[in-house]
């Protein structure tokens, strides 16, 4: 008995090598024909393609810039600090009060009981007020010296690095103020702003 199976009239047949080369030959040139009849279509995406490699290296470009950039975060910091050493000594800070205080009493442990009144005016309200005036001058010069430095970094660094306009003009604000603070320790301290007072003889 002859077991053997004829396929049926209807089924599928299996893809040979060959049927696989043409269906690849018959789809490459179906774009080509494509690409000939509508070539505004290839050359939108061509030009899409273009763009997305140029968005790409303006990326990579934007981030070697920012990598290579150099940081500011000292300057910025020794900026602020010597701003707010300038106001501190215009506004006065604890440490005067507390050296003006000391020197108020030292000189008032030194006064004899037969000093005159000039001499206690001089040891109650003179030495207190030159002392809170040279901690204040030298609040004053260190943040005029911090300042200039802050200002004077780029000279001494590669010529290309610039400060930000803000940490620029924080230093010119801690200049400005510590000159103004080491202005009125001079006029302060000689007695030059105000005249000491002086007791009738």
């Amino acid at each position: 008995m002859d077991t053997t199976k004829t396929p049926a009239p209807n089924a599928a047949e299996v893809d040979t090598p060959v049927d696989l080369d043409k269906s690849e030959a018959t789809q490459d040139a179906a774009a080509e024909a494509k690409a000939d009849a509508d070539p505004a279509a290839a050359t939108d995406a061509d030009a899409v393609l273009a763009d997305a490699d140029a968005d790409l290296d303006d990326d990579f470009a934007e981030d070697r810039a920012d990598a290579e950039q150099p940081s500011h975060v000292g300057s910025a910091a020794f900026a602020i600090v010597s701003a707010g050493l300038s106001v501190v000594a215009l506004s006065g800070s604890w440490v005067a009060g507390i050296v003006s205080e000391r020197a108020s009493i030292a000189a008032r442990l030194e006064l004899s009981q037969a000093a005159d009144a000039n001499a206690q005016i001089a040891a109650q309200f003179v030495d207190p007020w030159h002392t809170t005036a040279m901690v204040n001058g030298v609040f004053s010069a260190l943040a005029l010296i911090i300042a200039t430095f802050v200002l004077a970094l780029p000279a001494f660094s590669t010529p290309e690095r610039t400060l930000p306009t803000w940490v620029r003009s924080v230093s010119w604000a801690g200049i400005g103020l510590g000159a103004l603070g080491v202005l009125l320790f001079v006029l302060m301290y000689f007695d030059l702003l105000l005249a000491i007072p002086k007791a009738a003889a």
